[in-house]
């Protein structure tokens, strides 16, 4: 990585404070005589190509060469609760065979728990190359000091080029540190993954407040590694036959050690999620007050819909966090989204731009949700939803009828 250089011999105060006001960051600090650059830097070049000149140089910093042939397939991770797979790991399988196919590559898997090899044999269904088990009595419970020793042991054998991790609890916490150890790049919540034919893995992810969406690439580290939320990524078809094979992994029994001892594990209760719902109604700013949203329950009722929303109406305390899509809520993939009053701002359209059929009501023509559905109306929500929910309870009394 390169870094900014400051030429002190020509500070002088004009350019001192042209400095300072040219920085969108607020990153050059006026100290009298002299300036410091802070953390806030983003390294936008914008002090070097607008500032004056001579005063602030960008030098490259020494890149570091890898062997890219050495590092070969892409990995996910399977993340599990004693051995019942989360469906984020067979998304994650789509997307790592299609990131391979690109660059004619296997894919592997990696499964660490207790009493999984039998049930590493699932995986095998939907298309993975080889699954990579370490199957052992103190990996029953995660802990993060053993699980990330036989993630580093899998890497150091196998030498992935790319690894996908679900941003799940356990995810988010393995993910980093693994990266870490190999100081290698990781990007978290990654919407979109691509391959180049050299092997860099494309990430591309919301930033800045989800205002810009920033393409991310690894050159000079492997492996390259990604975390992505459940519902983003299409999941891999289940086959009925299997073509690839299970590995055993032994690890040496010192690296299990842990200084977390487990001492009791409480099942939380399953709760049904937005996440899982087949149909959403999601409610944004349109809605005016909060005795309102109970048109937007009614409508939901009768699709037999969960109710959703965006970040205003979880502050306001009109809908609970959990209800929350974007990127500061969760991610949703229905098989249709209806949406009232929400403009679309990236943050939200981030979360639910995978569903099936996305269909808006907003009288704003020029709203940005227009530009992410599939279906519109420009209208007010108050004439319009109403008008719908006559017809759909109009329907149901012909149908009982009938």
């Amino acid at each position: 990585m390169g870094k900014l250089v400051i030429n002190y011999d020509k500070l002088t105060r004009e350019n001192i404070k042209e400095l300072v006001n040219i920085c969108p960051f607020n990153a050059i600090e006026d100290k009298g005589d002299k300036i410091d650059i802070n953390a806030g830097c983003k390294l936008c070049k914008m002090c070097v190509r607008k500032g004056p000149k001579d005063i602030i140089k960008f030098v490259e910093g020494e890149k570091k060469e890898i062997d890219k042939s050495l590092w070969k397939g892409v990995a996910i991770y399977v993340d599990h609760v004693e051995g019942q797979i989360h469906p984020v790991t067979f998304e994650l399988i789509g997307k790592a065979k299609e990131l391979a196919a690109k660059i004619n590559q296997p894919v592997y898997a990696l499964f660490i728990g207790h009493n999984i090899e039998k049930k590493a044999e699932e995986i095998l269904h939907y298309g993975v190359d080889n699954v990579f088990v370490y199957d052992y009595e103190e990996l029953k419970d995660f802990t993060i000091e053993p699980y990330t020793s036989v993630f580093e042991d899998f890497i150091n054998n196998v030498k992935p080029t790319a690894i996908l991790v679900g941003a799940t609890t356990i995810g988010r916490s393995l993910a980093p540190r693994v990266a870490a150890r190999f100081r290698t790049g990781l990007t978290a919540d990654c919407t979109i993954l691509d391959m180049k034919e050299n092997t860099d893995l494309i990430q591309i992810r919301p930033a800045f407040g989800g205002n810009i969406m920033a393409q991310i690439i690894n050159p000079n580290a492997r492996p390259q590694m990604s975390t992505v939320r459940y519902k983003v990524m299409d999941a891999a078809k289940r086959q009925d036959g299997i073509s690839g094979q299970i590995s055993v992994c032994k690890i040496d029994k010192e690296k299990l050690k842990s200084n977390i001892k487990v001492l009791k594990v409480t099942k939380k209760e399953i709760e049904s999620t937005i996440s899982d719902a087949e149909v959403i109604i999601a409610a944004g700013r349109g809605i005016k007050a909060q005795k309102d949203m109970d048109m937007v329950y009614e409508l939901a009722e009768l699709l037999d819909a969960k109710v959703a929303g965006t970040r205003p109406l979880v502050e306001a305390g009109w809908i609970d966090a959990k209800e929350q899509i974007g990127l500061s809520g969760r991610t949703v993939k229905p098989k249709l989204i209806i949406v009232l009053g929400v403009s679309g701002a990236v943050q939200f359209t981030a979360g639910m731009n995978s569903s099936d059929y996305i269909f808006a009501i907003n009288k704003d023509e020029k709203a940005p949700i227009f530009n992410a559905c599939h279906y519109g109306i420009v209208g007010d929500i108050y004439d319009i939803v109403p008008k719908i929910i006559e017809k759909l309870k109009l329907n149901k009394k012909i149908e009982v009828v009938l």
